[in-house]
């Protein structure tokens, strides 16, 4: 199949395109955040023509759903949204945190991986996957929590861009594998997922929020400021 698979879910951009078995994958990295809705566009265009293919020419279109960054996620989606009512196209959307281990399992070997990804504001994405066989059976759905409660069996690796920020706070015993969740890895996982009946129509290209909010509003702010100054006022008043 000639599949086009992009992801922007973290600080790093990552597109790639897949024609059939005529070439090897084309992919290209790049800046995240919010440089990626700028870049993802063009970038694409320069992949296909470098691929000889048109945009109608593809099967689907894969793209990273999350959890992630908040505005990556809505990117992606809006972008493989948008292509797929285009060329009229059905989308392929794969959890970020399956491509982690996707891409653990091809640098490192690993086939059971607790697959992290920083959510900041002292949390992380988690979820565990254990590879049987060509595919991934899902032990753990992706969740939200401390990276201290993410629980991690004996023998299991951690794979993701969390060893940097929250080290001390994962499990000790645990092999770390250095992964993002890339294009190359959702090329690999296209075919199982596509065997299993996983194509939705453009209009279900839709992110995988596991946060409700990304951050407090400036009055939220003001407003546990000022619950902050009650509390130590009475505090201070019955001393």
């Amino acid at each position: 199949m000639n599949l086009l698979a992009f992801d922007t879910s973290t600080e790093t951009l990552s597109i790639a395109v897949a024609r059939g078995a005529v070439l090897p994958v084309l992919e290209r990295t790049g800046p995240g955040g919010a440089q990626a809705s700028a870049a993802l566009i063009p970038t694409i265009e320069e992949l296909l023509a470098e691929a000889g293919l048109a945009l109608e020419g593809l099967d689907a279109i894969a793209f990273g759903r999350g959890p992630g960054s908040f505005t990556g996620l809505r990117t992606a989606a809006a972008v493989a949204q948008g292509l797929g009512f285009g060329a009229d196209l059905p989308v392929l959307p794969i959890d970020t945190l399956l491509a982690i281990a996707e891409e653990a399992y091809g640098l490192a070997g690993v086939t059971q991986v607790v697959a992290m990804l920083d959510a900041r504001m002292g949390e992380v994405y988690f979820a565990a996957y254990e590879r049987v066989g060509p595919a991934w059976v899902t032990c753990a759905p992706p969740a939200l929590g401390r990276p201290e409660d993410a629980p991690v069996p004996p023998g299991w690796a951690i794979a993701g861009n969390v060893l940097e920020i929250h080290g001390p706070r994962l499990a000790p015993a645990a092999a770390h594998v250095p992964a993002l969740p890339t294009a190359r890895a959702l090329l690999r996982l296209a075919p199982a997922l596509l065997a299993d009946g996983r194509l939705h129509a453009a209009a279900e290209a839709l992110p995988l929020y596991i946060r409700d909010k990304v951050a407090q509003t400036t009055a939220e702010r003001a407003a546990e400021r000022a619950a902050k100054d009650l509390r130590r006022a009475a505090a201070e008043s019955s001393s």
